[in-house]
């Protein structure tokens, strides 16, 4: 009883794996792996240090711009 019981679900399983699974294609794997490229943001200089930064992370005072507030408040 058991053995008819393994033997029909092993030929269940056999007849799933072979009809129903998808198997992977190797293009779509590839292209699903693949990385985005990252969108470039522009690097500006700090005008009391002199350490480039990106123009989002910058504090800008006027016209110039500056890495952090310590740069900020010890401008000459």
């Amino acid at each position: 009883m058991i053995l008819k019981l393994l033997l029909i679900i092993g030929v269940i399983s056999t007849v799933y794996f072979l009809f129903f699974k998808k198997k992977p294609t190797p293009g779509r794997r590839e292209k699903e792996t693949e990385e985005k490229p990252q969108a470039v943001s522009e690097l500006v200089e700090c005008t009391h240090c002199g350490v480039y930064i990106e123009i989002e992370e910058t504090l800008l005072s006027g016209t110039k711009y500056y890495c952090s507030r310590e740069c900020l408040n010890a401008k000459v």
